[in-house]
């Protein structure tokens, strides 16, 4: 099968495809307990985001045969908050907003202030992992980072996330990011490649 990056404009599309991956993580079920919940309030949030960053980052889509199987979305920092967040999420998570406010408040005080970018989500269509897909679309925005001689940082969201990120030149930062009475991200950060500035 061949593989085809493309960068996106369909917000919607792009939430969906986060939203579908990572309606079962830890981090999920920690921001959202009830199950029939979790689905339709992850798809507004990750939208959301999706839309902020094709005025402040870009998405990359990866195709495989033609199909969209995952995305990757980026910002370039500094990056405003999203206007009015805080309402929109108490608007769409209702009970769960707040878990969402802690979460936000634990990302912010762990993101790093010197310029970078930031891989905000990166997210494979169920049944398409395992093929080199997330690689691809960490390699094509990495090529742009080292031509620019700019760092990258991310939070993973689990064990398999950060080994897959430690792979493709992240190390952890000193401080993990704890949620209350639940699981751990891990903030981390790549320097660009030397030599691979233009």
């Amino acid at each position: 099968m061949t593989a085809e990056i493309t960068r996106l404009t369909d917000a919607a599309r792009a939430g969906e495809i986060i939203a579908g991956t990572f309606s079962g993580d830890a981090i999920s079920r920690w921001l959202i307990p009830s199950p029939p919940d979790r689905l339709p309030i992850q798809r507004r949030f990750f939208t959301m985001h999706a839309e902020h960053a094709l005025a402040h980052g870009r998405i990359y889509g990866v195709h495989e045969s033609g199909e969209l199987a995952g995305v990757a979305v980026w910002f370039t920092a500094p990056f405003p908050d999203i206007p009015g967040q805080d309402e929109a999420i108490a608007s769409f998570a209702g009970e769960h907003a707040g878990r969402f406010g802690v979460l936000g408040e634990l990302m912010d005080k762990l993101h790093p202030h010197e310029p970078h970018h930031y891989l905000a989500f990166i997210a494979l269509v169920p049944g398409r992992t395992g093929r080199g897909l997330g690689s691809l679309l960490l390699r094509e925005h990495h090529r742009l980072l080292d031509a620019e001689g700019m760092p990258a940082y991310l939070e993973a969201s689990s064990e398999a996330s950060r080994r897959l990120y430690l792979r493709h030149g992240y190390a952890d930062l000193p401080e993990p990011l704890r949620l209350p009475d639940g699981p751990l991200m891990y903030p981390m950060w790549r320097d660009p490649l030397p030599g691979a500035q233009e």
